[in-house]
């Protein structure tokens, strides 16, 4: 799920052109079209981790095939995001947008056809690789199809509208999924033609194509060194997880390839004539510890995002729209607070909200795994997801803040594209490592029982009570475990918070000592 409309496609986005490409009359057309394109992202990602007991019933699909159905998306968004937002400078905002549409519109099709486990996981990484350009593209085609006069009010309509759609999405997916059969989570990746299908043809008949604002190559090595090193990184992780007779390698030889991977792409980046990544940003002790922060929390974030569901609705037997609703907190605090948190974040500064709302949500999943075993999902549980939905909405807002003052003006488009891949990176590894941790808890505390089901998936016969015991018992807490490591790392993020963000001088309405820049010297 996503915890910021406007936050999460701010990649590369043109601010400053005065000039616009579309015509009066045109623009609402691209605003209808980035609002629908968005909008598909967002729910995308939210609705799969609420439908994942379902695909996996339908599929067959282990526990690692769902982490991968998961990951083969976020991999590809979060290795490709950066190079989809610079692709629109290259070759027109209007025809890369649409591009990325059109890849994610065939391949959700596909996906609605997948006949298992493994072909799914092929078809959501080319799902990932469109919505690496489509994501950004949505808000990239407004900025530059709006004058500055008229930009920040179409900005904040779709950011409304996205923020809408985002909240409602899940519920609307929790109901087709309760009240049909398992095939019917099918119809979350279709529903994505007929949308996909309006904003082209509003694209393409209403709004002309945009020039291309440099001319330069595009870091295609860099793309693929920071994919892979992910990719091995990410998948050894997950092998962890994997009985020893099932793993090729030792997790360790994954690991150490994609590490060495990862740091041949930065050597990469020191040198390459047009970098994917400004490296020099991370000279700033701000920035780096802002985007150390958001690795860290959205790592844990989105590790209870995903297995929250999965484990509510295949051991606790929730009804997927009962389950949808844990997260309508959330969405509705975020869209009501983020404003309010910006505005004390720019009078007062980043520091001490990014600490509060990361100590928050550490409380929270430290309370949600301390009660998990009561299983009173509306009177205990809920609080907590509430407790939750307070510290993201305190600290989102104020994060873009600190990314922000710690970039060079010049340099702020890429600096938030580069903490919106970070915030992305972190869900990937989270789903990799801690599904790893779920596999091990749960196999521990099945022990010598005849269960087989894993954790996360529905069984396909009904178990006898004392199995159906054993095995909610065990997912409980293989959650718990999740829920408590969660907790940790935010309680970590707290602590990088108010150790890198600088103090904020009140007068100045800056960090003491002038402006952070990308020397490293404030």
């Amino acid at each position: 799920m996503e915890t910021s409309a406007a936050r999460t496609a701010t990649a590369a986005v043109p601010v400053s052109n005065s000039r616009t490409f579309c015509p009066p009359e045109g623009r609402r057309f691209v605003l209808i079209s980035a609002i629908l394109a968005s909008s598909m992202g967002f729910i995308d990602g939210s609705v799969v981790s609420l439908a994942m007991p379902a695909i996996r019933a339908d599929l067959g699909a282990s526990l690692v095939d769902a982490q991968w159905i998961n990951n083969g998306y976020m991999l590809f968004l979060s290795a490709l995001v950066l190079l989809g937002g610079a692709a629109g400078d290259v070759y027109g905002v209007r025809n890369i947008f649409a591009g990325g549409i059109a890849v994610f519109m065939a391949t959700s099709l596909l996906c609605a056809l997948a006949p298992d486990g493994s072909t799914l996981i092929i078809l959501r990484a080319a799902q990932g690789m469109g919505a690496a350009f489509m994501v950004p593209g949505s808000l990239a085609i407004i900025a530059k199809a709006y004058p500055p006069a008229e930009r920040g009010r179409a900005i904040g309509i779709w950011a409304a509208a996205s923020s809408l759609t985002t909240a409602m999405g899940p519920f609307v997916g929790g109901l087709v999924l309760s009240f049909g059969a398992d095939w019917m989570w099918r119809v979350i990746f279709a529903i994505n033609v007929p949308i996909g299908l309006v904003a082209l043809i509003m694209l393409f008949s209403r709004v002309p194509a945009d020039r291309p604002s440099v001319a330069r190559k595009l870091d295609g090595p860099g793309a693929i060194l920071v994919t892979a090193g992910l990719g091995l990184v990410a998948w050894g992780l997950t092998a962890f997880g994997l009985p020893q007779d099932q793993r090729q390698m030792p997790p360790a030889v994954w690991l150490g390839a994609g590490i060495l991977l990862l740091t041949v792409f930065i050597f990469w980046e020191r040198r390459a004539r047009v970098p994917m990544v400004k490296l020099d940003l991370f000279r700033s002790r701000a920035f780096s510890g802002a985007n150390l922060y958001t690795l860290i929390l959205f790592l844990a974030f989105s590790a209870v995002l995903f297995f929250l569901p999965m484990t509510v609705v295949s051991a606790w037997h929730v009804p997927e729209w009962q389950a949808s609703l844990l997260f309508l907190p959330l969405s509705l605090l975020i869209g009501g607070l983020s404003g309010y948190a910006g505005k004390l974040a720019d009078l007062h500064g980043p520091r001490f909200l990014l600490t509060a709302g990361a100590l928050l949500v550490s409380i929270s999943f430290a309370g949600v795994a301390a009660t998990m075993p009561l299983r009173m999902m509306w009177s205990v549980t809920l609080p907590f997801l509430v407790v939750m939905g307070l510290g993201m909405a305190i600290l989102v807002s104020p994060l873009s803040t600190a990314v922000m003052a710690a970039a060079p003006d010049a340099d702020s488009g890429l600096a938030s594209g580069i903490n919106n891949a970070v915030a992305r990176a972190g869900g990937l590894l989270a789903v990799a490592a801690l599904g790893a941790v779920a596999g091990i808890v749960y196999s521990n505390a099945i022990g010598e029982s005849s269960v087989t089901v894993e954790f996360g998936a529905l069984p396909r016969q009904p178990l006898e009570p004392a199995m159906e015991a054993v095995r909610a018992k065990a997912a409980t807490q293989a959650f718990q475990a999740i829920a408590v490591i969660s907790s940790v790392f935010c309680l970590g993020a707290a602590i990088v918070g108010w150790i890198t963000q600088p103090a904020w001088n009140h007068a100045a309405n800056a960090p003491k000592g002038g402006p952070v820049d990308s020397s490293g010297t404030n």
